[in-house]
């Protein structure tokens, strides 16, 4: 082969080009190759003000099965490194990609690492495998059974409006309906908030119902947003065989009639204890239940949705989270098993599709060993008893204006200089804890309330007027309300994307309810101008980052 340049002096795309391409396509249809393929986006990083991209992680070439299914990715690489060089980046890829088959080449051969054997092997050029023999190794090997390649075959749901699965949601779902092929009756999937869990029960469900494997899914969530959300978003293609339940309305006989269902726990279990549930549907209705934010709840709350698992135990079982352990003694493990697929928090940021976020601890006057002063008097007039107080004290066990004040302050002081119009939520010790400082910011804001009297918002459980305006904070395109004070309400669920300031008053217990507040931030919108956020904490709860696990 004459080529205008000597090959040691070429460079990796004249390698490609005239050496490796050639061999790939020799013995694979050019449709189940992709070039370049772009696998993350590249983390954001924050220096000072300045925030910048890293460059994405790319594969030079990956092969498919299918659209849905990627079986080997190769690494090329001049021809002054070894062939085997480009094999640990190539095999780093296809761990990430969930691939069997890692290659490396140089322009001379070939270098294969086996992930279902374990082995490696060096070959020339012109003994790449064909599609066919790969596909039948891979088979072979992984003991596929007729089932799971029915499985495979079925593709995601596609249209205009649809984005293709990102790498970890595409191995999220491989792995479930892998899982749910092979018999697997309780599955864990745990993905960071922000990561998209909703697309990806979409996706199971839709390959699911047209593959025929699963045909009446229940879908279970413990707040009437995130059900609405699921409808209206992720779920709307499937919007003619939905249907959301209603105790209340639906009619025993009428309501088999659809294929995918949604519902409230609570519902199902109403206040008064009665089990719902088995007044409309018989135990082996449900052939799949996939339950959303399943670390959530208390005790009582927990049992709701053990009761209604346990009524349907014949169904597959699909949990989901971002948080898979509850305490040492406490966790949805216990139910579901080991988790099948993890995607972390910590792995959505290093890949630039999550929001990285820097912690500003601020130190208020009141604040950990602080003592009053003689004859001192809390908000109700009372004299405060003489002792050291802690964070755990404030808004919980005594209640005092100057400390309030200083808060509200602070976060006024940090959106003057930055961005007043910045979404801001103020996680509060109480819901009344959330008024005082909804009306401390309102006073301090008096500039942004005269333009919009839902600059600043209490948003609780208990605040009818507050959740009203949920939808708003929450929407990309309403800029009001600005600033949500909260109790629990918005800590986990509500999707709220453009969410740049984070204010933490209130003491957090577990290292769950924490990673959930944090996840109200973690979510990016470029193209509005949130690539970062702020977590600005009063109450020294962000040394919790120094958990290992985090």
């Amino acid at each position: 082969m004459n080529t205008i340049l000597p090959k040691h002096q070429m460079s990796e795309e004249d390698i490609k080009l005239q050496y490796i391409t050639p061999s790939i396509l020799s013995k694979w249809n050019r449709e189940k190759i992709t070039m370049e393929t772009r696998i993350t986006d590249g983390k954001i990083n924050l220096k000072g003000n300045f925030v910048f991209r890293e460059r994405p992680k790319r594969a030079d070439y990956i092969l498919y099965l299918n659209a849905n299914n990627p079986i080997a990715v190769v690494e090329a690489k001049d021809n002054t490194h070894g062939v085997s060089h480009g094999l640990q980046q190539a095999m780093e890829y296809a761990k990430m990609l969930d691939l069997p088959f890692a290659y490396s080449s140089n322009g001379d051969g070939f270098v294969e690492h086996d992930f279902l054997t374990g082995q490696e092997r060096e070959f020339s050029l012109e003994e790449f495998p064909t599609e066919q023999e790969l596909v039948a190794r891979y088979k072979r090997e992984s003991g596929l059974t007729p089932q799971q390649e029915t499985i495979l075959e079925q593709p995601y749901y596609t249209s205009q409006n649809t984005y293709p699965p990102r790498y970890y949601q595409r191995n999220a779902i491989n792995r479930t309906v892998d899982a749910i092929a092979r018999g697997q009756q309780r599955i864990l999937l745990v993905m960071a908030t922000g990561t998209g869990k909703t697309y990806t029960a979409f996706q199971i469900v839709y390959r699911m119902l047209h593959s025929g494997m699963k045909r009446k899914i229940l879908y279970l969530a413990d707040r009437n947003i995130l059900v609405d959300q699921s409808i209206q978003q992720d779920f709307a293609p499937l919007e003619k065989v939905t249907h959301k339940i209603n105790v209340a309305k639906d009619d025993k006989s009428t309501i088999t009639s659809h294929e995918v269902y949604f519902s409230l726990y609570q519902q199902l279990v109403g206040d008064d204890d009665r089990e719902h549930f088995s007044e409309l549907f018989s135990p082996d209705f449900f052939d799949l239940i996939i339950v959303d934010e399943c670390h959530r709840g208390s005790a009582k709350e927990e049992s709701r949705w053990r009761r209604i698992l346990e009524y349907f135990q014949s169904a597959t079982q699909i949990g989901m989270t971002a948080t898979p352990k509850e305490t040492k003694y406490i966790s949805n493990l216990s139910y579901f098993g080991e988790p099948i697929y993890t995607y972390s928090l910590k792995e959505g940021i290093e890949d630039g599709f999550l929001a990285p976020f820097k912690v500003i601890n601020v130190m208020t006057d009141i604040g950990e060993g602080w003592r009053p002063r003689k004859g001192q008097r809390d908000i109700y007039g009372e004299e405060i008893p003489d002792r050291i107080y802690t964070n755990s004290d404030f808004d919980y066990n005594i209640i005092i204006e100057d400390r309030i004040q200083q808060v509200a302050e602070e976060i006024t002081k940090y959106l003057k200089s930055t961005d007043r119009m910045a979404k801001t939520i103020v996680f509060c010790a109480t819901e009344d804890a959330a008024l005082r400082m909804r009306d401390a910011l309102a006073k301090l804001n008096a500039d942004m309330m005269k333009k919009n009297s839902d600059y600043v918002v209490r948003i609780t459980g208990g605040d009818d007027y507050g959740k009203g305006k949920l939808k708003y904070f929450i929407s990309v395109s309403s800029p009001y309300p600005v600033i949500a004070t909260t109790s629990k309400l918005l800590s986990t669920g509500a999707d709220c994307k453009m969410t740049k300031l984070i204010v933490l008053d209130e003491m957090i217990g577990s290292m769950t309810e924490f990673k959930q507040i944090i996840g109200r931030g973690t979510r990016l919108r470029e193209k509005e101008g949130k690539t970062h956020f702020v977590v600005m904490d009063f109450r020294n709860v962000t040394r919790l980052f120094a958990d290992p696990e985090w």
